[in-house]
């Protein structure tokens, strides 16, 4: 059995959430609110010190609704790529805001 096949066949119970999609939502929501954080920084048009107030106050829902978002997927590959796209799309911007910015 293949690792892709393994990784998109949904569990059997919908009652348990599984060790794997629970790591993917805290790992994944997290690296995501720290990363759109980050980003809305480069967005808010202000200086570094003023426009870090509104991505703070966020963050604390942004992680809880990337981990929730995370974690109601119906396979452990959804899961992981709701978990690894979000990041690299936010970390490709951030890197383009500072080459560019």
């Amino acid at each position: 059995m293949t690792l892709y096949k393994k990784l998109s066949t949904p569990e059997k119970s919908g009652k348990k959430i599984g060790l794997f999609r629970t790591i993917c939502a805290i790992l994944g929501g997290l690296l995501v609110a720290y990363l759109g954080m980050t980003s809305l920084i480069f967005v808010i048009p202000a200086q570094a010190g003023e426009s870090i107030i509104v991505p703070l106050l966020l963050n604390t829902f942004a992680w809880a609704a990337a981990a929730l978002w995370i974690c109601v997927a119906p396979t452990k590959w959804s899961a992981l790529l709701r978990s690894v796209i979000p990041t690299i799309f936010f970390a490709i911007f951030i890197t383009f805001a500072i080459l560019w910015g």
